[in-house]
């Protein structure tokens, strides 16, 4: 049983089967945030999605970044993730009629802890290359 459904832009209909949600800054016990520390959590948050889903792709959508005006620190600018970081598997009719479905496994960060659904779901989401990015799969 799928825990919702999103309607891409493309008109494909997926369903999103599994999720998993983090707080984007939690644990950090030092530092402050900034491109450094940014694109460390966002690298590991792919690879740990490539490491639990070995057999699916895996695409991670770019996260949106802002910069408060705040004083720089020793590693620069303060930069901003959203504060919930998203692994998420999607899963849709096949690309090759020959198969059973298709699935694909996305990373992304949203501003709370909703789950995606119909068109209200974010536009990066919706906007998924889902014909280039997804890989069929046989039961």
């Amino acid at each position: 049983m799928p825990l919702s459904h999103i309607l891409l832009s493309s008109g494909r209909s997926v369903r999103l089967t599994e999720l998993r949600m983090s707080s984007t800054y939690g644990g950090m016990l030092e530092g402050y945030p900034c491109k450094r520390i940014n694109d460390l959590k966002v690298g590991w948050l792919q690879r740990g999605a490539e490491r639990a889903f070995p057999s699916r792709r895996v695409h991670l959508v770019p996260p949106s970044r802002a910069y408060p005006e705040e004083t720089p620190g020793a590693f620069g600018p303060v930069e901003v993730l959203p504060p919930v970081a998203c692994v998420g598997v999607f899963e849709s009719t096949a690309l090759d009629p020959a198969m059973d479905g298709s699935s694909l496994v996305v990373v992304w960060f949203q501003p709370g802890p909703e789950v995606p659904a119909g068109e209200d779901a974010d536009l990066a989401l919706r906007g998924l290359l889902w014909e280039e990015l997804a890989q069929d799969y046989q039961l």
